[in-house]
């Protein structure tokens, strides 16, 4: 059934507008992206632009949050900090791997060929990735200004053993949040394909009623605490670095971390919103809060591919953001260019060997 359905009966006769809304309603039930409705538009042209984007977004994901672990796990003292960029780089590397999956049942009209058990692991892995992802910038927004905060002070620095035992709480807690989507992720087998999808059981005979729950607590531990967390610690930190004497001594130092503290928010705020303003205006309609309406429907088929792939790119923003921002990553980058860079001026031509000048080069 496609949404040109829900328009015209079967004479080619247009149905009443109550009968469309129900129509419109029933299809975009039956379509869900993992974990969160998608409807699918019939535009082959916007299908294989989004794939392309999850292909971009997995690969550009891939590279940088490898780079991060290979340059990060060479430090023989790693800080609080350095662990926890590492664990965020780890969930970003298990997030961008389901891409490809998503790629290929988006280019295929959301038709899902890989099977109900593949369905079941890569939308668990999918959401847990994502709130992994946001608990770990929750708690690296709370490590920065602590350690800032502390900076005066004599404390003694933590172990990395209760870092790393940070990390895995952080997963731990993701997991147990995931749940309900590893429990009620399953595949739907309609006319000639097969869905992705997340279904509920008939509780009560009212299966979305508890479908738009499950909504409105994923934006909310999802997005919203996470955001109230960062945006707290940053707020704090700000006060705190202005309020300190130095800060009127190192004006440039106040106003770096005053340019990057807005930076983190922003991204991390304009990256969500839009995907989550819409997934809690699903659950609305799921909760009876509102009514499904056109705008509702046109918002999921067109606008909601998009904010999928924004909210993924952050994927590719965090190494850059939470590392390059970084004065150790910066100086672990700029030796290994330089160290790619020499290793090639000094390498001698394939016909000629001139062990003398490599020699002198290297001194």
């Amino acid at each position: 059934m496609s949404d040109r359905d829900c328009y015209w009966d079967e004479d080619g006769v247009p149905l009443a507008l109550n009968k469309t809304y129900q129509c419109l309603e029933e299809l975009l039930n039956s379509l869900i992206f993992h974990g969160t409705e998608v409807q699918n538009d019939g535009s082959k042209l916007i299908r294989i632009l989004i794939s392309i984007v999850y292909a971009v977004v997995c690969a550009l994901g891939l590279v940088g949050n490898l780079l991060v672990l290979y340059l990060l796990q060479g430090n023989k003292k790693k800080s609080t900090m350095t662990i926890l960029v590492m664990g965020l780089a780890v969930t970003d590397i298990q997030f961008v791997l389901t891409l490809p999956f998503w790629a290929v049942d988006t280019a295929m009209d959301f038709s899902w060929p890989f099977g109900r058990v593949m369905c079941k692991v890569v939308s668990s892995v999918t959401v847990m990735s994502m709130y992994a992802s946001v608990f770990f910038l929750a708690v690296m927004s709370i490590t920065r200004y602590s350690s800032v905060s502390q900076s005066l002070k004599m404390k003694t620095r933590s172990s990395p053993h209760w870092d790393w035992l940070t990390c895995f709480f952080i997963w731990a807690v993701a997991s147990v949040a995931t749940l309900p989507q590893a429990t009620y992720s399953t595949t739907i087998v309609l006319p000639g394909e097969e869905l992705c999808i997340t279904k509920f059981p008939e509780l009560h005979n009212n299966p979305q009623f508890w479908f738009g729950l499950y909504q409105a607590l994923k934006v909310l531990v999802g997005f919203i605490l996470p955001l109230v967390v960062i945006s707290a610690s940053y707020l704090l930190l700000l006060r705190f670095i202005n309020s300190q004497e130095m800060s009127g001594n190192n004006p440039k130092r106040t106003s770096r971390v005053t340019k990057s503290v807005t930076i983190l928010v922003l991204t991390f705020f304009i990256s969500w919103l839009p995907n989550q303003a819409i997934t809690l205006w699903s659950a609305f309609i799921k909760l009876n809060v509102v009514h499904f309406s056109v705008a509702f429907y046109n918002t999921q088929a067109y606008v909601f591919p998009v904010t999928v792939c924004l909210a993924h790119s952050n994927s590719c923003l965090n190494p850059v953001l939470y590392c390059l921002m970084r004065r150790e990553f910066r100086a672990a980058v700029r030796d290994l260019v330089l160290k790619v860079t020499c290793v090639r001026r000094i390498r001698p031509p394939d016909n000629t060997r001139q062990l003398p000048v490599t020699i002198s080069m290297t001194r």
